[in-house]
């Protein structure tokens, strides 16, 4: 009796479970039609194009408000293909050297080679003098001539010489030193001992005005000077070396 009451329930309840269960089953409704959205023109693009930072457009548009409502404006970069510069030339100082020419277009350099004008000179005493552009040899030769007014002495200083070395190099005495004529021919050493002491005999550069005695040649009034050669005096009085001078000609010693 009582396993037949336990059966009669089982059987209500499997019941009752079946019809809530039946209850709370509902089908979903259709979804409604899509329909496109389009932003205001004027602001951005819908849809937006292929490749396009949707947060940076939003980030631009933020600045250039922001701008607006400031008052300022930032031009934007300018992109593009850059122009032709337009060439800057200037000319150099012209000093001793080679310079190269700028080109327009195309070809070869062209070099062109610039010397300089003798320089004018004003000395401590206000003596007006041409500084010559000569360049003295590096070293002695191996012999020299002695012309009209030289003697060995003033080959040494000139040549930057041991005047002892040069006179028992060619079995000299100190009197011969000073009294040598013209054409001698002396062997020079070249063992680079200078000159004892200070080789030039006056200051120079200066001016100088021939006398007209000994001094009737470039060599002679080279000699006066000690460390200075002919050929310089030459080249600052657009001369040649072997120039016969007159009383009262004006040099500029270099």
């Amino acid at each position: 009796m009582v396993n037949k009451k336990i059966g009669v329930r089982l059987i209500a309840l499997i019941a009752l479970a079946t019809v809530l269960a039946t209850a709370c089953t509902q089908s979903y409704s259709a979804p409604p039609a899509a329909t496109s959205t389009l932003i205001p023109p004027g602001l951005f693009v819908s849809p937006l194009p292929t490749g396009v930072d949707a947060m940076q457009l939003v980030a631009d548009f933020g600045t250039q408000t922001a701008q607006a409502a400031s008052g300022t404006l930032v031009t934007p970069a300018v992109t593009g293909t850059p122009g032709t510069a337009s060439p800057v030339t200037d000319t150099p100082a012209l000093s001793n050297g080679t310079f190269i020419t700028p080109l327009s277009g195309t070809g070869t350099p062209v070099a062109v080679t610039f010397t300089p004008a003798p320089v004018t000179v004003v000395t401590s005493s206000g003596v007006t003098a041409a500084a010559s552009t000569y360049v003295a040899p590096a070293g002695a030769p191996a012999s020299y001539t002695l012309q009209q007014g030289e003697f060995p002495y003033c080959i040494a200083r000139r040549y930057n010489l041991d005047p002892g070395e040069l006179l028992r190099l060619n079995g000299l005495n100190d009197w011969d030193a000073q009294h040598l004529s013209a054409g001698l021919t002396l062997q020079l050493p070249q063992t680079g001992n200078p000159f004892p002491g200070t080789r030039a005999l006056n200051p120079h550069p200066t001016s100088y005005t021939v006398t007209g005695g000994a001094d009737t040649n470039l060599y002679a009034v080279a000699c006066l000077y000690g460390d200075v050669f002919p050929d310089a005096i030459a080249q600052a009085n657009s001369l040649s070396v072997s120039a016969v001078l007159t009383a009262g000609q004006q040099l500029s010693i270099p």
